[in-house]
């Protein structure tokens, strides 16, 4: 029986002071109605509660350089809930 590891998804993210920090990529998606495209991500780090923590952003490509942005739109954020929400059902 082969041992067969998942392929981690791999970026690289830059912080506003420069550093540059490689993140796991749970799940890229994009909204066909609006055309906004996110990612779910993870610094394998772990809550009081052993959790991982995963962070959500906005893929914002309007300067041709890809660059994350927070989601700050409630009816957006709602709807990326309800991504997550999915996700978290099927694992």
């Amino acid at each position: 029986m082969e041992n067969k590891e998942v392929e981690k998804k791999m970026m690289s993210i830059k912080a506003e002071d420069g550093s540059v920090e490689e993140v796991e990529v749970i799940l890229a998606f994009e909204f066909k109605d609006t055309k906004k495209e996110y990612v779910i991500y993870t610094k394998n780090e772990k809550d009081e509660n052993d959790n991982i923590t995963v962070y959500v952003s906005n893929v914002d490509r309007s300067s041709g350089e890809p660059k994350l942005v927070g989601v700050d739109d409630e009816d957006e954020w709602n709807r990326v809930k309800d991504v997550l929400r999915e996700l978290s059902k099927s694992e």
